[in-house]
């Protein structure tokens, strides 16, 4: 059955039928999501047909709050603004469509919901350059948004693998830069990164014109969501440089992705895609990327060095800066303001300036007490490339385990963060990168019901807070009526879940005793600390799970058992996820001894996996013997790929 997204604050309420009750699912802490702020169950049931009787009044408030009163003779509607009047029509939609049944009058349970969002940007990030998405698939994901209440689309247009934008002044960027020779991003990007010209045979891309861009800006905008547009300077510039190669410092893009901003022309370029982007979107904030610029080029590049001295900058970092400032000035020159990802931080950055923190929560914390507002989007909880479910079922990810459980316990305000400052915590934000998303089905598969779930974080307030149970619930109501409407939506009804062996404590003689990191592991990947390897439990299927521990050299590891011990076997899990670069150790060398001193080999195991599958994979390294002893020393030695990382969880001894 069709069920109805509402689109539009006119839009008719063509009604079906059912019976409630206060047990019934139409009341709207069992329906609604996101979850309202306030709930007040009354008496009685507001039957009807056809059409339900609406009115609405308008009463000075909170932007975009609303009070939805459903009593025995309609629906009166009280919001202070269209947006809140908009939000209680979405809220009303939801409980009618839970209401359906096929003949027979309607029924509403009575109920008074007030509700206002917890924070003002409730924000959904959409990466068109890796693959290109039409604006059709866009325009639908905006129906999806109105649904769960979220107000910022953040289209990120531009990167290496193409240009997304029509710029007049700059043709090249769509003549040429928009274009690859092949689909795969992951073909093209591990090859040599070819680009193409528009109309060659096999070219694969796209970009939209302005024309399709401002249809998207006002379809939004109807639905009162702002579309924002990112356009990346100084990194991921790839595409740029080789469509136009003296905006860079010479050399190979591969190498030198960079623009280089000891030229002027440099600075032309930017101003007048800005330009061109500013006439096309209405929107407050442009987004200026700023994240992950190499800086190798500008130590060596002659124009960039110049630079440096005439401004007196210390640093490539201060150099990057020097270009956000200027780049800043420009914008707020047209009336707008900037955003960047967290990395415009390093060496300074205006007031001003919002700061998107996607490298955890530090930056976001940072900015907020250097007096600057910042999005949330930490990677661990809103960057929805990783896979949702159990690897081995789902599409091929980028790497890492983001279920909808974990997404749903993000909790955006931390208790290091400033309290005089927490106004300037705009909001959250869910971030589709599309690496390995290649149609706009598995794009739909990825973002729903995840996205929804930073959609309840950033409207919900905190103290009314339901459960996973009760929000899962709720989704799967959502992704029905999504499912009904032609969405691809993940389907939650019958996830597989965690890896199961990490569900249950494992049996390990090595657990509780003592451990020795002869070679230490990284500082990003500690796992739960030192006592992760024998705490007797299994990582799961996300090296970033806080039970995996990742090392960027070999392994050489010394465990006391405490007392001479019987051993019938020592062995140790590792992990392979080639997208983020983790592989197998090349092998593992296990050997025992009496006096921690003087150690015997009793086993070498060898790897014959090899690094070119891609699927996530576990493999234990082990040996199977017959020895007594107290101490256990296993070395691994990592791949000889450049910057193999190796990940393992439990090093076992029974």
């Amino acid at each position: 059955m069709y069920k109805r997204i509402l689109t539009s604050a006119l839009a008719a309420f063509l009604i079906s039928a059912t019976c409630v009750s206060k047990d019934n699912v139409t009341l709207a802490g069992n329906v609604i999501l996101p979850r309202p702020a306030g709930i007040e169950i009354l008496d009685g049931a507001y039957i009807f047909t056809g059409e339900p009787t609406v009115k609405v009044v308008r009463k000075k408030g909170p932007s975009e709050s609303y009070t939805l009163v459903i009593n025995r003779k309609g629906v009166i509607i009280t919001a202070a603004d269209d947006a809140g009047e908009f939000y209680a029509r979405q809220s009303l939609a939801q409980l009618l469509n839970a209401a359906e049944k096929e003949n027979g009058p309607a029924s509403l349970q009575c109920q008074i919901i007030k509700d206002y969002p917890r924070f003002p940007y409730r924000g959904l990030h959409i990466d068109v350059s890796r693959h290109f998405y039409s604006i059709d698939f866009l325009k639908k994901q905006v129906d999806a948004m109105a649904m769960f209440k979220m107000n910022r689309l953040h289209l990120h247009l531009t990167d290496a693998a193409g240009w997304r934008m029509e710029i007049e002044s700059w043709p090249r960027l769509t003549e040429y830069a928009a274009w690859r020779p092949e689909a795969s991003w992951k073909a093209w990007w591990n090859g040599d990164r070819a680009y193409v010209e528009e109309g060659a045979p096999g070219a694969y891309g796209g970009y939209y014109t302005k024309e399709e861009l401002r249809s998207l800006v006002e379809y939004a905008a109807e639905k009162h969501i702002t579309v924002i547009p990112e356009i990346e300077m100084p990194g991921h510039s790839e595409e740029v440089l080789a469509a136009y190669p003296e905006v860079g410092c010479g050399g190979n893009p591969e190498t030198h992705a960079d623009l280089c901003i000891g030229k002027e022309v440099t600075f032309k370029m930017l101003q007048d895609i800005l330009d061109e982007v500013i006439e096309v979107f209405p929107s407050e904030y442009i987004h200026i990327g700023g994240d992950e610029a190499g800086k190798q080029a500008w130590k060596t590049c002659p124009d960039c060095q110049r630079r440096m001295k005439e401004e007196g900058l210390a640093d490539v970092d201060e150099l990057q800066s020097y270009m956000i400032r200027r780049i800043e000035q420009y914008v707020n020159s047209k009336g707008r303001k900037i955003i960047g990802w967290d990395e415009i931080l390093e060496g300074g950055v205006s007031r001003t300036a919002t700061v998107m923190s996607w490298r955890g929560t530090e930056g976001g914390i940072a900015a907020m007490n250097m007096g600057n507002d910042v999005i949330m989007c930490p990677g661990s909880y809103c960057y929805l490339d990783k896979a949702q479910d159990a690897p081995f079922i789902e599409p091929e990810s980028i790497g890492g385990y983001l279920p909808l459980e974990k997404v749903f316990e993000y909790e955006p305000i931390e208790s290091s963060m400033p309290e005089d400052g927490l106004d300037r915590l705009l909001g959250v934000q869910a971030n589709l990168w599309t690496e390995y998303v290649p149609t706009e089905s598995h794009a739909e598969h990825m973002l729903w019901p995840r996205a929804a779930a930073i959609a309840e974080i950033g409207w919900s307030p905190l103290e009314d807070k339901a459960g996973y149970q009760d929000f899962r619930q709720r989704a799967l109501n959502a992704m029905n009526v999504l499912k009904d409407n032609g969405y691809e939506v993940f389907d939650l009804a019958h996830e597989y879940g965690e890896l199961r062996a990490s569900l249950s404590p494992v049996r390990n003689k090595a657990a509780g005793g003592k451990i020795q990191y002869l070679i230490r592991w990284h500082k990003a990947y500690p796992g739960s600390g030192e006592m992760t390897l024998i705490d007797g439990q299994h990582g799961g299927w996300a090296n970033n799970d806080g039970r995996w521990m990742g090392f960027l050299n070999d392994i050489d590891i010394i465990i006391d058992l405490g007392e001479p011990t019987d051993i019938h076997y020592i062995g140790a899990t590792f992990l392979q996820s080639s997208g983020p670069g983790i592989f197998l150790p090349e092998r593992a060398e296990i050997s025992i001894s009496d006096d921690g001193e003087n150690f015997h080999p009793i086993g070498e195991c060898f790897n014959d996996v090899p690094t070119s599958d891609s699927n996530l994979l576990f493999k234990d390294f082990k040996v199977i013997c017959n020895e007594n002893g107290r101490y256990v020393r296993y070395k691994a030695f990592r791949n000889p790929a450049a910057k193999a990382w190796l990940f393992v969880d439990e090093i076992i001894v029974n």
